[in-house]
C-alpha cells in the first residue's frame, strides 16, 4: 500500500455548488457530474461496526488524472456527518485503489494493523470501499477502493468531460 499513488481527493461540504466553484478556480476542474441522493444501505454498508443507512449528494470532477469528489450528506448518521459536525466542511479523505477484490481485502488487513476501519461497503456496480482513520498521517481518512470495470467506465466518462 505504501507505494500507491492516490487516485482521488475528497471533501465533505454542506454546499456542493460553492465547493465546486472554489475547486474549479483553485484546481482547474472544468465540469462537475452530480449524483443526487446516493443511498448507502444497511444491507451492504457498515458504519462503526453497525449497519449503515444514510444518503449523500455526490459531485465528481478531475484535475489531471486525480479524481475530485465532493460529498454533501443529506440523511442519516455517517462518517460524513460526523466529520461535518466535528470539523465543518473540508478535506475528508484521499483514496488509493486496489487491483481487485482480493487485493482490496489484503490491503484492508494490512492497513487495519495501524489504522482502524471506521466504515466500509459495496455500492451498486460492485465498487467496494473502506475508510481507515488516519489523522496521524495528516488526513482524516484514507479510503481503499476496488473499482470494477462498470464503475471505471463511468469514471472515464467523467474524466472525458473535462476535455
Amino acid at each position: 500500500m505504501t507505494s500507491q499513488t492516490p487516485v482521488q481527493i475528497a471533501w465533505v461540504t454542506r454546499d456542493l455548488e460553492a465547493t465546486e466553484a472554489a475547486l474549479t478556480t483553485l484546481l482547474g476542474a472544468r465540469k462537475w457530474i452530480r449524483m443526487p441522493d446516493v443511498h448507502f444501505g444497511p444491507d451492504t454498508c457498515v458504519h462503526r461496526g453497525a449497519p449503515a443507512d444514510y444518503h449523500a449528494d455526490i459531485s465528481l470532477s478531475y484535475a489531471g488524472d486525480t479524481q475530485l469528489e465532493l460529498i454533501a450528506p443529506t440523511r442519516g448518521e455517517s462518517i460524513y456527518t460526523e466529520f461535518l459536525n466535528e470539523n465543518g466542511p473540508g478535506l475528508h479523505h484521499i483514496c488509493v485503489e486496489a487491483a481487485d477484490a482480493g487485493a482490496f481485502e489484503a490491503a484492508l488487513s494490512e492497513a487495519a494493523a495501524t489504522a482502524p476501519v471506521v466504515a466500509r461497503g459495496e455500492m451498486p456496480g460492485g465498487m467496494q470501499f473502506a475508510y481507515l482513520a488516519a489523522p496521524a498521517a495528516g488526513v482524516p481518512y484514507l479510503e481503499i477502493a476496488y473499482i470494477p470495470d462498470e464503475i471505471r467506465t463511468f469514471f472515464d466518462y467523467v474524466k472525458q468531460e473535462q476535455q
